[in-house]
């Protein structure tokens, strides 16, 4: 489990097959082999550790859900180690189980913030409500809009020196994960209906 609030921008050093490489440095201190920790807002397991860089094996499923498999030498990933007993829940409930990929559309100034806007298949987007959790790439965020195709929202200065969100270019396929909270009342909700 995870907080969306990351800790770390990792440069990814090789991707070959189910192998993925990621240079990193500060989320290295206290982590160990088997550790759980959140590349783009994906729950991956630590399979190797050095000096400067962890190594992960990563399953076809991974794959098709997500947006590891575009990743290249060099491209830039957040990245988040699992929470503990005595990590502060700053985001909100993540847990790294990423449903399927939006694209971003548009990233707008205003004032210090920027506007990002995702298009999402419509059947994630109906997890998505105004003022409510979302995590992009693994990014805890706040929805401050919503239409029958999209969600916005307000990344403020700290997100985006932190986080690589404003790397990004319209278009590009984004991790997300819908509020977990809203699949459990949806399911209650038809169980409830069918008896």
């Amino acid at each position: 489990m995870f907080t969306g609030i990351i800790e770390e921008l990792g440069t990814v050093r090789r991707r070959e097959g189910g192998e993925l490489v990621i240079g990193c440095s500060l989320i290295l201190d206290d982590s160990r082999l088997g550790d759980s920790i959140a590349v783009n807002g994906v729950d991956l397991t630590v399979r190797t550790m050095d000096g400067d860089s962890m190594s992960f094996d990563v399953m076809n499923e991974t794959f098709r859900r997500s947006n590891l498999g575009e990743l290249v030498a060099g491209d830039i990933v957040n990245l988040e180690r699992s929470v503990t007993g005595a990590t502060r829940m700053s985001g909100h409930i993540v847990r790294g189980v990423v449903e399927t990929t939006c694209h971003l559309m548009s990233l707008t100034p205003e004032a210090d913030a920027i506007i990002a806007r995702y298009r999402v298949p419509t059947e994630y987007l109906r997890y998505i409500v105004m003022k409510g959790p979302v995590c992009v790439d693994g990014v805890s965020l706040t929805v401050m809009g919503r239409d029958a195709e999209s969600f916005s929202v307000s990344l403020v200065q700290y997100t985006q020196e932190h986080t690589n969100l404003t790397r990004r270019q319209p278009g590009d396929a984004i991790n997300l994960e819908t509020d977990i909270f809203a699949r459990y009342v949806e399911q209650i909700l038809e169980a409830r209906a069918a008896q």
